[in-house]
């Protein structure tokens, strides 16, 4: 184990029934590091999480977060994590300004009306919970977990609902919280969020872990092609027997012609080659690596498959 390892997983295994839901899996989150939990539904990305977080018990192996054994010292682990669910157990009748005052009461802090405000939730205080909009039940979710400074913040699909300007804003707070120390376990379909906030991930299928590593290290491997798109004068690459190298197939969108490569540098090189010998003239020209969306798709597909 790493001596910053502050979540820690080792040989866990989940299983209800006969259905084994994570399949002896092993990884280990750093102090002040983003890492993100990837999979379609039913990978297993659910089941980790509530068993770091406490709420459901391990059929095998071990699992540590901040030094605390989830299952055997839950108050201990209650006070040193922060948990945004995608659903609430709050009573509908609860105000805002009330889960707030009663969250913080349970840690033993000062009511976080600051992330209330920050969080555009200050017009709402007087507010009862199933009176607030998807989005609103989301950022109040969100502030209660923020709200005693945890260690650990666990976040399953934190964005979903929300609109673009608050989208950002918890981005921001998500750095925030990285660069004071605070480790983040993220849980999203959305793969743009991933790649832009996760130092690493680990992508989950049938409850194995099938690809970890930086989102670089990931799209990086496998047979994700490289989009290359041309926008030129006279349009001398849609004419007919023009062969590039590395190619594995084109297309043509509006007045751009588009090359999938499989080595971008012969590719290009080609291009520019091609355009200069026809005296046409470069308009525009876009290099576009596989997404981890990209990637994604290639490995649940490959592994549905098989």
């Amino acid at each position: 184990m790493m001596n910053d390892a502050v979540i820690q997983v080792k040989d866990f295994r989940k299983t209800y029934g006969d259905v084994i839901a994570v399949d002896g899996i092993s990884f280990e989150v750093r102090k002040g590091e983003i890492f993100g939990l990837l999979g379609p539904n039913g990978a297993g990305k659910t089941s980790t999480l509530e068993s770091l977080e406490g709420l459901r018990a391990p059929n095998g192996g071990t699992l540590h977060v901040a030094g605390v054994d989830p299952l055997s010292e839950p108050r201990k682990l209650r006070h040193v994590i922060g948990v945004q669910l995608q659903t609430s157990g709050l009573p509908e009748s609860i105000t805002v300004d009330e889960a707030m005052r009663f969250f913080c009461a349970y840690h033993g802090v000062d009511p976080r009306t600051d992330l209330l405000d920050r969080l555009g939730l200050s017009e709402k205080r007087s507010a009862q919970y199933h009176q607030l909009s998807t989005g609103q039940k989301r950022r109040l979710s969100l502030a209660l977990a923020l709200a005693h400074d945890p260690e650990v913040l666990f976040l399953d699909e934190p964005t979903a609902g929300l609109d673009v300007a608050t989208r950002v804003e918890l981005h921001n707070m998500m750095r925030e919280q990285r660069e004071a120390g605070t480790t983040i376990l993220l849980a999203t379909h959305d793969m743009a969020e991933a790649e832009e906030m996760a130092g690493r991930i680990a992508i989950l299928l049938h409850g194995k872990i099938v690809a970890m590593g930086t989102p670089m290290d990931i799209t990086a491997t496998g047979a994700g092609l490289t989009k290359v798109s041309v926008r030129t004068r006279d349009a001398s690459l849609k004419a007919a027997g023009v062969s590039l190298p590395a190619v594995d197939h084109s297309s043509t969108s509006d007045e751009y012609q588009i090359y999938f490569s499989s080595d971008i540098g012969p590719t290009v090189a080609a291009i520019i080659d091609h355009i200069e010998e026809k005296q046409d003239t470069l308009i525009d020209l876009r290099v576009e690596r596989p997404s981890l969306e990209d990637r994604f798709l290639e490995i649940t597909t490959v592994g549905e498959s098989q």
